[in-house]
């Protein structure tokens, strides 16, 4: 009865001291980290650097100890940039006809070997969806031999209602481009072509060109260490043209890739290409500062909250505009984290254990500076309860409900309950388990490596709005703003949603931390 009591204060302190974080704080770190002076923060670019070094300040004004190498607030991450060039090729060919395809606009891509050149010319095989699933039955690649060959595929996967089928409309890490990329290259393919097509991708090929026609910071390679020549994406008027080589369509072959005993086969044709890049060193950063924990038995014990620093610098321009600012993406995460740390360190009372603020770099590159943390910890993995990120809030008012996919998994999901009735918010079910959105964010690298992990967003009821108004602002966001130059920052934004998300989080973070 006395633990009860003791946990209940310890909610109760959590919730008063939740609500001296304030948005008119979060606001002008938005601001600041969003402007045009860093250039859209790009992974070893001055702004990124300049974006860095600004967090690290606020760390150490708040009061945060260094957690970083050598008694800093920075983790060194070394990586390598790989930037594709306009002079890179594509065409695929067949009985003395040839098509070629023209650079950002019929395709991108990037090239795994980190060379100047990267060549590649080789017979084209449709593998599906690339799949390779044993426990559900599937596999894609079943009977064909791909050593050297161009795969060609769809990214998602084969559409389901059943939850024990690829876990029914929610998409499995299956169905993500990463991991397409990466069982093409187990398989031993010499380049791997995704189909672009909105609906199986999720977002316009705008998107994929913003991200992927600019520096892809990769982790160095081993010496004898396999990789694609070409990781690439053509458009789906491109793909229409590619398989017409073949006599067939897109739709055709979606749905020959849906259907259950799908064998792969020869297109019929080669693809040719070549991805000529500039390679270089990158020296990069995550940031990271502590508050250590107040009882010394359990000090070395510790709550993880994280945000992605980092979005895609300056890259292929659109309307004339080619900073890639990443207002809502992601410097209103970091801006929470910023302001959740603040308030952590100025509690009167720390809690029984040590909280770390952690900012990654690289998400968008594909969570590189979150999977560099989990392979090189700076607080012991066995000893790390939970991870708390954030990425990505809308400024546009309240909420009713939250979004934490992947928090029923946890053994902290009663306190996340409790925590959201406090809140009076409902808990909602991600609303779009197709895009995959678990996989997509940096808590995906520390549950890799067991860590309880999810990341908190704000759910789609707004208070005092219509009924459709969260899913509408969101469809307008991810077609005309995401990971376009005009993610920016306005004046006349509403941060209570997010100085609510951050309140809802922080106190999650504390009551694990006291409990």
């Amino acid at each position: 009865m006395r633990n009860s009591l003791l946990v209940l204060l310890a909610a109760g302190a959590a919730f008063g001291q939740g609500s001296d974080i304030a948005g008119t704080r979060i606001r002008p770190h938005v601001k600041f980290l969003s402007s045009d002076l860093l250039e859209g923060r790009g992974v070893g670019t001055r702004g990124g650097e300049l974006a860095a070094a600004y967090i690290a300040s606020q760390f150490e004004s708040a009061g945060l100890k260094p957690a970083g190498d050598n008694r800093t607030f920075f983790q060194r991450v070394s990586l390598v940039g790989v930037d594709p060039l306009d002079t890179s090729t594509l065409s695929a060919s067949v009985g003395g006809k040839e098509i070629r395809f023209q650079w950002l606009e019929d395709f991108v891509g990037s090239s795994q070997q980190q060379k100047t050149v990267a060549p590649f010319d080789a017979e084209a095989v449709f593998v599906g969806h690339g799949i390779t699933a044993p426990e559900f039955g599937w596999s894609d690649y079943d009977g064909v031999d791909v050593k050297g060959k161009v795969v060609v595929l769809f990214t998602n996967e084969p559409p389901s209602d059943d939850e024990k089928f690829f876990e029914g409309k929610a998409l499995t890490y299956y169905g993500r481009w990463s991991y397409k990329y990466e069982e093409a290259t187990r398989q031993g393919a010499v380049a791997c072509i995704i189909l672009h097509t909105t609906p199986t991708a999720g977002y316009n090929w705008s998107v994929v060109r913003g991200s992927w026609g600019k520096e892809d910071p990769q982790v160095k390679l081993n010496p004898d260490e396999q990789a694609l020549a070409m990781a690439g994406w053509v458009t789906e008027a491109g793909a229409t043209q590619l398989l017409g080589l073949a006599g067939k369509n897109v739709a055709q072959l979606l749905e020959a890739a849906n259907t259950n005993g799908f064998k792969a086969f020869s297109l019929g044709f080669r693809v040719k290409g070549a991805v000529n890049s500039k390679i270089r060193a990158i020296e990069t950063s995550n940031v990271a500062g502590i508050v250590p924990g107040s009882d010394v038995a359990l000090t070395k014990e510790s709550v993880i909250f994280s945000a992605h620093w980092d979005h895609l610098g300056i890259s292929v321009p659109v309307n004339g505009d080619s900073i890639y600012n990443g207002a809502v993406d992601n410097a209103s995460g970091v801006a929470m984290l910023l302001e959740m740390a603040r308030a952590w360190s100025t509690l009167s009372r720390k809690p029984k254990r040590s909280a770390l603020f952690l900012a990654v770099t690289a998400e968008e590159s594909g969570l590189r500076g979150a999977l560099y943390y989990a392979k090189h910890p700076l607080l012991p993995i066995s000893k790390t309860l939970l991870n708390l990120n954030f990425d990505s809030f809308y400024p546009f008012g309240r909420v009713k409900d939250v979004v934490v996919t992947g928090a029923e998994k946890t053994k902290f999901f009663p306190q996340v309950q409790e925590t959201a009735k406090r809140f009076n918010l409902k808990i909602t079910p991600d609303p779009e388990p197709e895009q995959g959105h678990y996989f997509r964010s940096d808590h995906f690298a520390f549950a890799k490596v067991g860590i309880p992990a999810f990341s908190i967003n704000m759910g789609n009821e707004y208070e005092g709005k219509p009924t459709n108004f969260g899913s509408t602002i969101f469809a307008e966001y991810n077609e005309k703003n995401y990971h376009n130059p005009s993610d920016e920052y306005k004046e006349d934004w509403d941060f209570a949603g997010i100085e609510q998300m951050a309140r809802f989080g922080f106190t999650i973070g504390l009551n694990v931390a006291n409990r």
